[in-house]
């Protein structure tokens, strides 16, 4: 799990931030964040990744990696999808994400009960306030629903945040968990090229490369 402490956290407020969230996922994939996208504040670098595939999915160039060294991870615009102003949307994006990277995390059976045993025991020593620690627990503890995952999408932004939060959840080689990524992009009506300059973000922010999606001709 120490990947995901130096990369979650930091949307929102609650169980959403600081060390809390970094307790979710473990270091399954390998990759870890390069470049000034290390400089994010957790979740926020979500946010970061998705705003610029969007863009260039929108401006219709290819989906290539861009390393953090010759292309910087720039902040998405305040007020925006991506980057909600008010703390309510803030605390209802992050509860979005963090049941996304749960769900994630659950799709190759990733959480067992010893690791669960081991998140409420954080959070009991975190003083987690109990509206949190029952939205962590009760999401821990259901079954894996992707639909519930992608139904939370309010906007195709916010549909492109929950894709790329999952993928940072996720390791693509797995074949379970590459089957789950494939449904969540369709439950989430993810157009193939914008999935794949979803991958190509996160692909150029990480020091490796985990595998690729094609590019739709």
């Amino acid at each position: 799990m120490q990947r995901a402490t130096g990369m979650l956290g930091g949307f929102g407020g609650g169980a959403v931030t600081g060390g809390l969230a970094g307790l979710l996922l473990g270091s399954k994939s390998g990759r870890k964040l390069a470049g000034n996208a290390l400089t994010y504040g957790g979740m926020a670098v979500a946010g970061a990744l998705a705003y610029r595939a969007y863009q260039n999915y929108q401006a219709g160039k290819a989906a290539t990696p861009a390393t953090a060294a010759s292309v910087p991870l720039l902040p998405p615009p305040a007020d925006t999808p991506f980057n909600p102003s008010s703390e309510a949307d803030q605390q209802s994006l992050g509860r979005h994400l963090l049941r996304a990277m749960i769900a994630a995390a659950k799709a190759d059976g990733h959480i067992d009960a010893a690791e669960q045993a081991s998140i409420f025991a954080q959070m009991d020593r975190m003083n987690v306030d109990a509206d949190d620690k029952v939205f962590v627990m009760d999401e821990l503890r259901k079954p894996l629903d992707v639909d519930a995952v992608a139904k939370a999408a309010r906007s195709p932004e916010e549909a492109a945040e929950i894709y790329t939060v999952s993928l940072l959840a996720i390791d693509v080689d797995n074949p379970s968990e590459r089957a789950y990524l494939a449904l969540l992009a369709a439950r989430l009506n993810l157009d193939e090229k914008l999935v794949a300059h979803l991958h190509a973000s996160v692909d150029g922010a990480t020091e490796t490369s985990p595998q690729k999606v094609p590019v739709a001709g």
